[in-house]
């Protein structure tokens, strides 16, 4: 890229959303221990919510203009009215932003076709600003389906797009648990309250509070619950079911297995199409822990050493800033940049993931990484014989000539 077409291009500045998410769940984390409540956050758990995150905002980086696109062609084409650009207009938008959310947000709990996308961002046993970031790619595809009915009745695109920073900014600061009960705003907007009781799997929340940003969807559609608060410290999060497993890539695409081994095992198409836009009710609970036998094979539980929190946070702060760089220079990267970006991204976050379930294939992962980053520099500086060179001494590594596997299992786990 020359120096000219550098300079003119913009940079994504959006990007600093991930520095301000980060700051505010430390303000969060800071609070909780001076409050005595430093459980609320735990490393496992936190690593995962933040995975999950990052994958996300890179992924969208790609389909971003995609949505808005879809949005202004909509609008174009299609638009029902075309409603002004006035004050009052923008208080029906608000409303009816958050009439969408609201039945794409239930919908998402009773279709298992999206249940599957949504049920990443309830897995989380514990609830705290970091439970905000898990939002997988596939659930910010299915939500902008729902947000193009809104340039179809004839809002501007332009509108649509603020209202929805508003909504996403609001919907992060509803994801914890040192904020109390708020008086009497309670009875208008969803409060971190109310959305506790929404993340939370104890029988009487269970399908509550599907709202984002004001609280009467739920009281007119029927679908309100206070949360008890002499029970608040009782209140369990997560699944009614949990899948027990930090692994990065199980998270996202278990439950589409589940999906998969009951459509297999069930005899006519009427039948089929019940799993697929049916409640999640219908599935059988007892197929997630015949695929956890098969996918998820046991393994030891051993505490890992400091050197294992150690590597998984260096691993993490280095990918954080990668996808903030990545981010904010979008626009300037070439696509042998991007694709090496992404790829060496995702290869991190399985790799984390696999450290937290302490797979012992992770060994062979970091070779691929390896491999990865001497194949993006020997194109960057046309030098092949460094990726030969690289690959010849992983072979070694890999070899039966070398202890490196045990030395390296070791200084994460200590013996096994």
């Amino acid at each position: 890229m020359s120096e000219h077409s550098w300079s003119s291009t913009p940079l994504n500045y959006a990007a600093f959303a991930i520095p301000a998410f980060f700051i505010f769940v430390g303000l969060e984390y800071f609070i909780a221990t001076k409050q005595g409540r430093k459980y609320l956050f735990k490393f496992d758990s936190s690593i995962a919510n933040f995975s999950i995150g990052v994958a996300e905002r890179l992924l969208n980086l790609f389909l971003t203009a995609s949505f808005y696109g879809v949005f202004y062609y909509v609008y174009e084409n299609f638009a029902i009215w075309a409603l002004p650009n006035t004050w009052w207009m923008w208080g029906i938008l608000i409303l009816s932003t958050d009439l969408v959310w609201y039945w794409y947000h239930r919908l998402g709990h009773e279709v298992n076709l999206f249940w599957g996308a949504h049920i990443v961002h309830h897995q989380s046993e514990e609830f705290n600003y970091s439970v905000s970031a898990r939002i997988t790619t596939l659930q910010a595809i299915v939500r902008n389906v729902f947000w193009a009915l809104l340039p179809l009745a004839g809002f501007h695109p332009s509108m649509v797009i603020a209202t929805l920073i508003i909504h996403g900014a609001y919907s992060f600061f509803t994801h914890t648990q040192i904020v109390g009960k708020l008086g009497w705003l309670e009875h208008i907007f969803i409060t971190p309250s109310h959305h506790r009781v929404h993340h939370a799997s104890n029988e009487k929340y269970l399908d509550k509070n599907y709202g984002d940003l004001f609280v009467f969807w739920d009281k007119i559609f029927g679908t309100f619950q206070t949360e008890k608060e002499e029970e608040h410290g009782a209140t369990v999060y997560g699944l009614t079911h949990p899948i027990k497993s930090h692994s990065f890539i199980w998270q996202h695409f278990h439950y589409y297995l589940e999906m998969l081994y009951a459509i297999r095992k069930t005899h006519g198409l009427r039948a089929k199409f019940k799993i697929i836009f049916g409640n999640p009710e219908v599935l059988d609970q007892n197929i997630r822990p015949k695929l956890e036998r098969i996918y998820l094979a046991s393994r030891q539980q051993v505490r890992g050493t400091l050197a294992y929190k150690q590597y998984v946070t260096a691993q993490f702060i280095f990918i954080i800033l990668l996808t903030f760089v990545f981010s904010l220079f979008f626009s300037h990267l070439t696509v042998i940049d991007k694709f090496f970006g992404v790829l060496f991204t995702i290869v991190t976050l399985i790799n984390c993931g696999a450290l937290l379930e302490q797979r012992t294939w992770m060994y062979y992962l970091e070779h691929f990484r390896l491999l990865v980053i001497f194949t993006y520099i020997s194109l960057l500086f046309e030098q092949p014989e460094w990726l030969v060179l690289s690959g010849l001494f992983s072979l070694f590594l890999l070899s039966p000539f070398s202890s490196t596997k045990q030395w390296y299992l070791t200084l994460l786990y200590g013996k096994r």
